[in-house]
């Protein structure tokens, strides 16, 4: 497999997930592993462009695929903008379920760079997040949607209030 633009050759175990492949034989420890059982999306991943959840899918699975995790997202130095939106946006507090959260985000990004406020909730939809209550998780992905575009980012929430 490609993971993050690096040809990736290894023998492993027929049961092992992708997620433990990634973290413990890649180190690649952005990757995290929540649940281990689909349902928190903290170990979200893009297999061949699609965000996959790297816990419901074998390593042998992706053999031939290209795999991007949150430490291949960013791009010569530069930050993904939907990296750049969690920063601006305070859209992270743990930071547990950042990392999948973001790569969800930027599939979403990647379909539909102007998605509405119901489009972004729907698209991430598969992470939990515990500590934010996703008001600023939304607004980063709008800031990340307006950078795609070549536009200005809204102004945060916070500014001109009284």
């Amino acid at each position: 497999m490609t993971v993050n633009g690096q040809e990736v050759t290894a023998d492993v175990e027929p049961r092992t997930l992708l997620v433990h492949f990634l973290r413990e034989n890649l180190r690649l420890t952005g990757t995290h592993v929540g649940c281990e059982t689909g349902y928190c999306g903290a170990c979200t991943i893009h297999v061949d462009g699609q965000p996959v959840k790297s816990c419901t899918m074998l390593a042998a699975q992706a053999d031939g695929a290209s795999v991007t995790t949150i430490e291949g997202l960013a791009q010569n130095g530069e930050l993904h903008p939907v990296q750049e939106g969690f920063w601006e946006r305070h859209g992270l507090q743990c930071g547990f379920c950042t990392p999948g959260m973001i790569m969800s985000a930027a599939a979403l990004l990647a379909e539909n760079d102007n998605p509405s406020e119901d489009q972004i909730r729907h698209g991430i939809e598969g992470n939990l997040c515990r500590c934010t209550g996703y008001h600023n998780i939304v607004r980063a992905v709008e800031y990340a949607g307006a950078k795609v575009r070549g536009e200005e980012p809204p102004a945060p929430d916070w500014e001109g209030a009284s």
